[in-house]
């Protein structure tokens, strides 16, 4: 028995659903996170009442699911935000959710649920709309989807605090480097409100969101999945503006990283809320005196490579050996631990505790980490391909990619198609069309944004990211083809062309085959135009000359 819930807690798995069948009871599945202050309250207000906890152990199987370990299962049962209360049937069904609940809330739900199942048993169940296994609304790829995001952006946006939305502020990475490109100023502002409000100036790293509009009320968990992408989204801002008010915090934020996150090998998951919450209101030396903050150090497969995708990014506008070498130790570590000889990515190793296999998002991201490393060190393609090989052999079904194997308990056979996965692999997959020259890349990522065009409209500014996809698929990529090695003058100027939807394929002629390449020159290419270069000052010139032709926003 857990002594601080006194709760009988079992783990997520077959186990604990035929026991569920052989005691004819529901389950109770609390959905939780090591950094999620709320489930630390939850488990001492509520689970901890005795009352409480022996009428869940006298009539429910209680399953304790951490999020972060079990990312397929968060998807099916999430209520809303952490904790999740999920009454369950041993066939996985939903009978009743809830996020937080105190203990009365907790008796009410308990009695209510107690009922439900008396009078209806397993039928009392439903399958979410999500997991019904509808056809996808298959739609038509045009430029009207990245239109709509991007007249999302000025309706959602918060002209008085900047960021989009007029409740609960969350910094949305994806979304800013979306508007960087179309709606620049909105993205810069929003940019400098999260630095402003989420930053913490004295260990570095973002925290989590804010619970006001006006970004008041911090919650200060920080995740490894956000500050990758915000030190993506703040070296991005640096590319345009060439401002070091948006290099220096992502600088920080990889110094935070690969120092509090740190494992020795790769980045941790995340540091929870202090006990209390002046504790961020301290210097360095007072925070070193006082009760730290819970570190989950598990090495996550997405949020890695997202790390080490953010850490080359920062490194190919900057020149940042420490960033760069930190992105080679971490590929390494994904490499040797987590992505097999078949191309198939485990979730996190910790000890003899393994993880899933096979899960689109982390799919997704080793691509898009493995091609990114491609364009800056010059190395990493075949690990590329073999990952988007085996997630288009295992994962991708009636032109969309569902989120992992359709086996497991509850509804975990029950496919699942999340668009943010779809979207982050259809990118990877349009990056890797151009470094490998394979156009079947580029036909499954159009396939898979296709999948959803027909509900386009009905995308919010949240997932703005599906309409750069989709731009980029309308219309020719933009490639800077550099005919020589990494780390020359005109590739470290093509890694610096202010668009950051860009290609750059060092050792060109190896890959572009069907061209030729002089060395000691660069090549911008759209469509079948190319434009040759053989200075950085040559090269930006032929860059504008061919953004112009594009249209673009640069």
């Amino acid at each position: 028995m857990d002594d601080e819930t006194r709760i009988e807690w079992r783990e997520w798995g077959p186990a604990a659903f035929a026991e569920a069948a052989d005691a004819e009871q529901p389950l109770l599945l609390s959905l939780s996170a090591t950094w999620c202050a709320g489930c630390h309250e939850m488990d001492a207000e509520t689970y901890a009442e005795p009352r409480i906890a022996a009428n869940v152990n006298d009539d429910f199987v209680p399953v304790r699911v951490d999020v972060d370990r079990h990312p397929c299962v968060r998807e099916r049962y999430n209520m809303g935000g952490f904790p999740s209360t999920v009454f369950v049937t041993p066939s996985g069904g939903v009978i009743s959710g809830a996020g937080y609940l105190g203990p009365e809330g907790m008796r009410q739900v308990l009695d209510s649920v107690r009922e439900t199942w008396a009078e209806r048993g397993g039928d009392a169940g439903r399958i979410p709309r999500a997991l019904a296994d509808d056809p996808t609304p298959v739609g038509e790829l045009s430029p009207a989807i990245e239109a709509h995001l991007a007249g999302q952006l000025g309706e959602k946006y918060d002209e008085v605090h900047a960021g989009w939305g007029d409740d609960a502020k969350f910094p949305l990475p994806r979304t800013v480097e979306f508007a960087l490109k179309r709606e620049r100023e909105q993205a810069l502002r929003t940019l400098d409100a999260v630095r402003d409000h989420l930053f913490d100036d004295v260990s570095g790293g973002f925290f989590r969101y804010t619970s006001g509009r006006d970004w008041s009320g911090v919650h200060h968990e920080k995740l490894l999945d956000t500050n990758a992408a915000l030190v993506r989204a703040f070296a991005n801002g640096y590319l345009y503006t060439g401002d070091d008010a948006y290099r220096r915090p992502a600088k920080r934020t990889i110094d935070f990283l690969t120092d509090d996150l740190w494992t020795g090998v790769a980045v941790g998951g995340s540091v929870g809320p202090a006990a209390g919450r002046e504790y961020y209101a301290l210097s360095a030396d007072e925070r070193a005196e006082t009760r730290q903050p819970r570190v989950d150090l598990t090495a996550f497969a997405g949020g890695n490579a997202l790390a080490a995708e953010a850490m080359l990014t920062y490194a190919g506008y900057t020149d940042d050996e420490q960033a760069k070498r930190y992105a080679e130790r971490v590929l390494d570590f994904l490499e040797a631990e987590l992505v097999d000889e078949d191309g198939a990515v485990t979730h996190f190793r910790a000890g003899d505790d393994v993880g899933e296999s096979l899960l689109l998002g982390d799919h997704a991201r080793v691509v898009a980490a493995f091609t990114r490393a491609q364009q800056v060190l010059g190395w990493g393609l075949d690990v590329a391909e073999s990952v988007a090989n085996r997630a288009i052999a295992e994962l991708y079904e009636d032109e969309s990619f569902i989120d992992g194997p359709r086996e497991g308990p509850g509804l975990l056979d029950r496919p699942f198609r999340p668009l943010d996965d779809n979207v982050e692999m259809a990118s990877a997959l349009c990056d890797l069309a151009v470094l490998t020259g394979d156009a079947r890349y580029r036909d499954v990522a159009r396939e898979t944004i296709e999948a959803f065009a027909g509900a386009a409209d009905r995308i919010g500014v949240q997932a703005a990211d599906y309409g750069a996809v989709a731009a980029r698929l309308c219309g020719d990529p933009l490639v800077v083809a550099v005919a020589d090695d990494p780390g020359s003058d005109l590739h470290r100027a093509a890694l610096r062309v202010a668009d950051h939807e860009k290609v750059v394929v060092p050792n060109a002629g190896s890959v572009l085959t069907d061209r030729e390449f002089e060395s000691g020159t660069a090549t911008v290419l759209v469509g079948e135009t190319a434009r040759s270069a053989a200075t950085p000052d040559e090269l930006m010139t032929q860059v504008s000359a061919a953004t112009r032709r594009l249209g673009t926003n640069n």
